[in-house]
């Protein structure tokens, strides 16, 4: 299950009984999850120009996904006493493939988010399948790979396009703020080991953009050595460094930038 991933180098675990579950119940929605991840690339210049919204690369894969029936869906429950409603907690997922016999599989993609956000998802994927709604939670984010590469590929960004300084990103639709123009002038200017602006440039940014407290495999793999969503099975997925791609350019660009001006969603 999940072959073809596993080759590209996306990471893949199953835990509490998942892959017999998926294997058994939902042969099909694991295949049209393999094939929409398959398809999955993040153009370096995303990362680059990307401002707060959700990156375009997940809002592809989640357009892949919807149209393959993996659709949002609240889940609304309550306790009732005698018929009376005492409590009510709805959760909302963001993708959910919902078999004819109503077996579901619910889905959330943490691509670049505050890490608490695994607490969320996995609490909520514990309760729902406490409650019957869900067989299996899934989680697709930054594997270890694509975490870990991140500043290389960042300078190789810079190093392919020649970017000597600021200036030179403005193009890519970088537009740093002012704490951040310090930041990285201090690093250069600094008397003890200062960096090229490359260097500088490449460890603020993604110090602040893909930090350690931002949702990566490590940070979900500390909360379930904790036991956090135990005992709901999980099927778990990191992306690869080599979903990203450094051939598309100025086409690339064209689309982050699009996507400001329409207003794209947030994570």
């Amino acid at each position: 299950m999940f072959e073809r991933l596993i080759e590209r180098g996306f990471q893949v675990e199953f835990r509490s009984h998942a892959r017999a579950i998926l294997a058994l119940d939902f042969p099909g929605a694991a295949e049209e999850l393999e094939a929409a991840l398959l398809g999955a690339t993040i153009p370096i210049e995303e990362i680059i120009a990307g401002g707060g919204g959700e990156a375009k690369g997940t809002q592809r894969l989640r357009r892949a996904l919807d149209s393959a029936g993996w659709r949002k869906m609240e889940f609304v429950v309550e306790t009732r006493i005698n018929g009376v409603a005492r409590e009510s907690q709805s959760h909302e997922v963001d993708h959910v493939r919902e078999l004819t016999n109503g077996d579901r599989i619910a889905l959330e993609i943490e691509w670049n988010n505050k890490d608490p956000f695994y607490d969320r998802d996995l609490e909520n994927f514990q309760r729902l399948h406490a409650n019957g709604a869900i067989s299996v939670g899934a989680i697709i984010t930054r594997g270890r790979s694509l975490h870990e590469n991140m500043r290389s590929m960042v300078g190789r960004f810079l190093e392919e396009r020649q970017i000597l300084d600021l200036e030179g990103l403005r193009e890519w639709g970088y537009d740093p703020t002012s704490r951040q123009r310090d930041a990285i002038g201090k690093r250069m200017t600094r008397k003890k080991k200062p960096m090229s602006f490359r260097e500088a440039f490449v460890e603020k940014f993604v110090a602040d953009k893909f930090g350690e407290a931002t949702t990566h495999w490590r940070k979900l793999d500390d909360r379930l050595r904790r036991g956090i969503g135990n005992p709901c099975p999980l099927l778990l997925i990191g992306l690869p460094d080599n979903i990203v791609t450094f051939h598309e350019g100025a086409t690339a660009l064209a689309e982050v930038q699009a996507g400001e001006l329409n207003g794209d969603p947030e994570d």
